[in-house]
């Protein structure tokens, strides 16, 4: 009796060792930590997009929005879950975590700011995520993947355009006002970088001078205005030049212009090529743009998102380009090259490549305006 009590007993202990390890590893991580796809986007079908606003430029729901859901449905076969942090660091990290639970098994993410997104990649990787950075950097090392146009260069074309034309419109005095991106947003610095490689030389021999060099925190077009306001008041409106890093920014800066009667007068450059910029050039109240084609933006990633789906090498879409991170990171970049647009160029760029269209950029404009109207 003894014996067959202690056998029983033998195999009841066994039985629940055997479901306490099963359970165990069951139980190892959380069940939505798999995502749709598997491991490292093979297979992948479900892309979250998240873009970081729409207050400071039309592009980022004008065309990133449609380029970005069409061309990585025509690799996916499915719509994208799309996110808009509408200007709130903290709601594209919900957003973020939103769609990591939703199962999507690639991110392609332009983050509002730079240095905190690093923690959505961080939650990604953890889920064997992939995370493609798009238009702006992502400071990790653990980022899997740069798209954008190279900063840098966008800055030079702005500085270069400021340094061939700056002669007609400082005839009596030289004043240079800056009025930057935001300091968040890695394209600022790169843009800065580029754009004072141009200008220093021309501060340094006294051919322009440096009167107001600011960010201007989240691309702000109010806090854009009030800048300007500023410059105007404290230099008795002597300003002949006005470097502006985007046509949002610009086109505050006109207003501030035109309220002194000045708009044409002083050079305004810009970026983005929206429609208000270039009306504005077609106005003659600001002088250039930089003209970046997000179709190119938009497909490049859809690329990066197919040879990811398809388990494919992507050395051939990154051709060796990387851009290092603050962190120490080396990210695989595809990096395309801007162009700069002014009234001597719009119809073989952005008319064009129906960036825009002549009704868009005539509307409301008199017969006959800039030579297009």
């Amino acid at each position: 009796m003894k014996l067959f009590t202690r056998k029983r007993l033998s195999a009841l202990l066994g039985v629940v060792l055997i479901s306490l390890l099963l359970a165990a590893c069951g139980n190892s991580a959380p069940t939505n930590t798999t995502p749709a796809g598997g491991q490292n986007g093979k297979g992948c079908t479900k892309v979250g997009v998240l873009l970081p606003e729409t207050a400071s430029s039309a592009r980022w729901d004008g065309n990133d929005k449609p380029e970005l859901s069409q061309r990585i449905k025509a690799v996916t076969g499915q719509d994208v879950d799309y996110y808009n942090a509408e200007g709130d660091d903290a709601k594209q990290q919900t957003q973020a975590d939103a769609a990591l639970t939703k199962g999507d098994c690639i991110l392609v993410v332009a983050p509002k700011n730079a240095s905190t997104s690093a923690a959505i990649v961080a939650k990604a990787k953890a889920r064997g995520v992939p995370v493609i950075a798009y238009d702006r950097l992502i400071q990790s090392k653990d980022l899997n993947y740069y798209v954008s146009f190279d900063g840098v260069k966008v800055g030079e074309i702005q500085g270069q355009y400021i340094v061939d034309h700056y002669a007609d419109y400082t005839k009596s005095a030289n004043n240079l006002a800056m009025i930057n991106g935001s300091q968040d947003d890695n394209n600022a610095l790169l843009f800065y970088q580029g754009a004072t490689s141009k200008l220093q030389p021309l501060i340094d021999s006294g051919k322009l001078k440096k009167v107001y060099d600011q960010y201007t925190p989240a691309w702000d077009n109010d806090k854009a205005r009030t800048e300007m306001d500023g410059v105007l008041t404290s230099q008795n409106n002597n300003i002949q030049i006005v470097y502006v890093a985007n046509d949002g920014m610009a086109n505050s800066v006109i207003a501030a212009l035109k309220a002194k009667k000045l708009n044409g007068k002083v050079l305004v450059t810009g970026q983005d090529a929206t429609v208000a910029g270039i009306q504005n050039i077609l106005t003659g109240d600001q002088a250039m743009t930089v003209y970046k084609p997000i179709p190119q933006e938009a497909q490049a990633t859809a690329d990066l998102v197919k040879a990811l789906k398809d388990g494919t090498d992507t050395a051939s879409l990154t051709n060796g380009v990387v851009t290092k991170t603050q962190d120490g990171g080396s990210i695989p970049s595809i990096l395309k090259l801007p162009i700069a647009v002014d009234k001597t160029n719009i119809k073989d760029t952005v008319i064009a490549d129906k960036f825009v269209t002549v009704e868009q950029i005539c509307a409301n404009l008199p017969k006959g305006t800039g030579g297009i109207c």
